[in-house]
């Protein structure tokens, strides 16, 4: 059964949401079987839209998104990387569970492609733009070591 895992947050726990992070390697270990589970539950029970292994501790290079309310299934993405980027580019105010209370107004392509691997290991590629483009940048940002507090152009705390 998923658990609620604690959400890594600043300024404690800077160190972890900064570290390096490895690739995820293949066949998954019940371990990353059991993180990526425990991280979808984590992230409808937040509540939140994505979120990446490092705020939950672990300095993978996985992420999970949960955009059910737009009909997407919550999916899991491992070792993700941007390929494409559009040149437009929109800004979005962005909130992060590892930043309570902070929201900022992000610049970011309006438009990405994406490289990953499924949980079963099967290579994919997603194609998101708006909403899902912004989530899939922020995420791929946290497996980075980059927080919405690094890009940020205009920022307030609530």
């Amino acid at each position: 059964m998923a658990k609620i895992l604690r959400i890594h947050t600043l300024p404690a726990d800077e160190p972890v949401l900064r570290a390096p992070n490895r690739a995820v390697t293949f066949p998954l270990s019940a371990d990353v079987k059991k993180l990526i589970a425990d991280m979808k539950e984590t992230v409808k029970k937040a509540p939140g839209i994505g979120l990446a292994a490092p705020q939950v501790g672990a300095n993978l290079k996985l992420a999970v998104v949960h955009l059910e309310e737009f009909g997407l299934k919550t999916f899991a993405l491992l070792n993700p990387l941007i390929v494409s980027r559009s040149i437009k580019k929109s800004i979005m105010q962005e909130g992060c569970l590892s930043i309570p209370g902070f929201f900022g107004q992000v610049k970011r392509p309006s438009r990405v492609e994406v490289e990953a691997y499924s949980e079963t290991g099967k290579p994919v590629l997603i194609k998101g733009e708006g909403l899902l483009a912004k989530v899939l940048q922020h995420e791929i940002d946290h497996v980075n070591g980059v927080l919405i507090a690094d890009k940020a152009e205009k920022s307030k705390s609530k």
